[in-house]
């Protein structure tokens, strides 16, 4: 493959994505960074997960709001769950893989948090029982996705759901949209 070829496309792409999200996701996001601010304000947190990349992603949003995205400020209230590696084997062995943020959010999460689930494909069993787990305990159970949404349509209220079906390119679009919501949230707190 031609590696001038290759970058060139990879940055098109890129690019074509970024030209139509503005107003495919304007709405939600909206909706979400204002859910996040108020549930901080309300003095409660919030709490990122998903698998893989989303997991890397979980673990930067979550660091971004405890110590600082471009301000020095308070740290702010927020945790991802992929980061317990013991609470992680320990539930995957005892119960399921399906059940590893779940019995975290049952553990964690209380009314007014905002629970943010993270799968590209909107389908991940483990990010799905999260969110209603979120549900049943009244915390805001929201999401970022990709494609259609999947499964998140309807469990995520917001669901941002970056329109594409390139996995690799819904994860750019979804730490642009983390680092959108980590400068929305740390501005209320400047």
């Amino acid at each position: 493959m031609d590696l001038a070829e290759l970058f060139d496309r990879e940055v098109a792409e890129h690019r074509a994505l970024v030209g139509i999200l503005q107003d495919a996701v304007r709405q939600p996001f909206l909706r979400l960074c204002e859910a996040c601010r108020q549930s901080i304000r309300d003095g409660g947190k919030i709490l990122f997960f998903g698998n893989g990349g989303s997991a890397a992603d979980a673990q930067h949003l979550a660091t971004e709001l405890v110590v600082r995205y471009r301000v020095n400020r308070r740290a702010l209230p927020a945790i991802a769950l992929t980061t317990d590696s013991s609470l992680l084997t320990a539930t995957a062995n005892d119960f399921s893989f399906d059940e590893v943020f779940s019995r975290q959010v049952e553990a964690l999460a209380r009314t007014g948090d905002v629970v943010i689930g993270i799968s590209t494909s909107g389908n991940s069993p483990n990010v799905l029982r999260a969110l209603d787990a979120a549900r049943s305990v009244g915390a805001i159970a929201a999401g970022l996705s990709g494609r259609d949404g999947g499964a998140m349509a309807g469990r995520a209220d917001p669901l941002i759901v970056v329109p594409s079906s390139v996995t690799a390119r819904i994860q750019e679009m979804h730490i642009l949209l983390g680092h959108m919501l980590c400068e929305a949230i740390e501005q209320d707190f400047v």
